[in-house]
């Protein structure tokens, strides 16, 4: 099933104010049931968001890259860690690796990631729903709405179960 992502962005747009005020009234209450909840969820939108016909992550934002990142993809790439650096990363305004580019220099036509294997931390644990003390990522979250239809889907049934 081919997926819509122009309309999540639209629907993610259209509901961005009633996203953050329900993400700072949760972040506040912190709900002991929240991470089963998430979990569940992220179970659920996974099930009908297959990430291979999105990478909408992968074309529009860039993870932080850590050094152990840079020399598993140096070590992968056969190159010398400043060769790596210099090719495909820079330093943003909070001092962290970035890509250069986007969409991802390792994202292939077929959506595929040339190195999954070692692929940046951040870019493992993207998009962050299938973590415990959920709360902590909720302004995370709000902000990734807007680029991963599953984590839409994760604050609409969140939105429905408080």
């Amino acid at each position: 099933m081919e997926l819509d992502l122009e309309r999540y962005q639209q629907l993610a747009n259209n509901k961005a104010r009633e996203n953050k005020t329900f993400v700072t009234r949760l972040r506040k209450k912190k709900p002991k049931t929240l991470d089963h909840v998430v979990y569940a969820a992220h179970v659920k939108a996974f099930e009908k968001i297959n990430c291979l016909n999105c990478a909408n992550c992968c074309k529009s934002i860039s993870p932080i890259v850590i050094d152990r990142d840079i020399d598993r993809i140096a070590k992968r790439l056969k190159m010398k860690r400043p060769e790596l650096i210099d090719m495909y990363f820079e330093i943003d305004e909070d001092e962290d690796y970035v890509f250069k580019q986007s969409p991802c220099p390792f994202l292939m036509p077929d959506n595929y990631c040339m190195i999954y294997e070692v692929r940046p931390r951040a870019c493992r644990e993207y998009p962050h729903t299938d973590r415990k003390r959920f709360y902590q990522l909720l302004n995370l979250s709000y902000r990734n709405a807007f680029v991963c239809p599953a984590v839409y889907e994760v604050l609409e049934t969140l939105k429905q179960e408080y």
